[in-house]
């Protein structure tokens, strides 16, 4: 089937910044494949906001870093909807290690984060590239980090994994320009579960102190990630290869 409505791709979409990036994409005309791999009723709780708004969803479970699972729902995608006009790889995966605790870092703790953040937006980008070669705006964009741009309480192979996106991004546009532009967004503490996750008691008390040293004054949330990628993806129509930090001002002045 397919149509006159945009589509996009978000990986990663049932909770958090994905979540946010779907259901923005859908309020804006798209009709969204809304990608997860464990967390399926959330995945579907999106599906159905997402709706609600009159888009169209295909809803895909799919491990990023299958290259056959990501083939697989690049092809259910064009089943679908015909067209892929932007993607945005969003799925990612952190361990809770302190970035001083290196033999805390079991050589599978590093490999499973690398498969999913870095091989895993390769192996759907590839995938992706010959749906969005045909799209009039075919656009890429990656959810990196400040982890990835900065030393931080991060752990080391989240950080390292979050580089490996930031050049990514920059090599990827030059490869796919003219067609295909690939930009990606680099948040700082974000709202929400997965940094609950990491602060655990302390987080009410250490989002309070990030926001006092923030020149905005609060930290970032789903909806504002989620609304630089919007930009990136209707407008700036002659911006790629660029990291935009999203952090308030932050990183820029402490």
């Amino acid at each position: 089937m397919s149509g006159d409505r945009p589509a996009a791709l978000v990986t990663g979409a049932a909770t958090g910044i994905g979540r946010s990036a779907a259901l923005t994409l859908a309020r804006n005309g798209y009709d969204v494949v809304i990608n997860f791999s464990r967390s399926e009723e959330a995945a579907k709780k999106t599906a159905r906001e997402a709706e609600a708004g009159g888009a169209r969803t295909l809803l895909y479970r799919c491990d990023v870093s299958d290259d056959a699972c990501a083939r697989a729902m690049l092809e259910a995608t064009e089943k679908t909807f015909g067209r892929l006009d932007a993607l945005v790889n969003n799925a990612g995966v952190t361990i809770a290690v302190e970035p001083k605790n290196l033999e805390g870092v079991t050589v599978e703790d590093w490999n499973r984060v690398f498969a999913v953040n870095v091989l895993g937006l390769f192996l759907v980008t590839r995938a992706a590239v010959p749906l969005l070669r045909r799209s009039p705006n075919g656009c890429i964009i990656n959810t990196c980090s400040i982890a990835g741009l900065r030393p931080s309480a991060q752990a080391l192979p989240y950080a390292a994994s979050k580089a490996a996106v930031a050049n990514l991004t920059k090599t990827l546009a030059n490869a796919l320009g003219p067609e295909i532009r690939v930009n990606a967004v680099a948040p700082g503490w974000v709202e929400g579960e997965w940094m609950q996750k990491a602060l655990g008691e302390n987080y009410e008390g250490l989002f309070a102190r990030r926001a006092r040293y923030t020149p905005l004054k609060r930290c970032a949330t789903p909806d504002d990630v989620a609304e630089t990628m919007m930009s990136l993806i209707l407008g700036n129509r002659f911006v790629t290869g660029e990291i935009v930090i999203i952090d308030g001002g932050f990183s820029s002045t402490m």
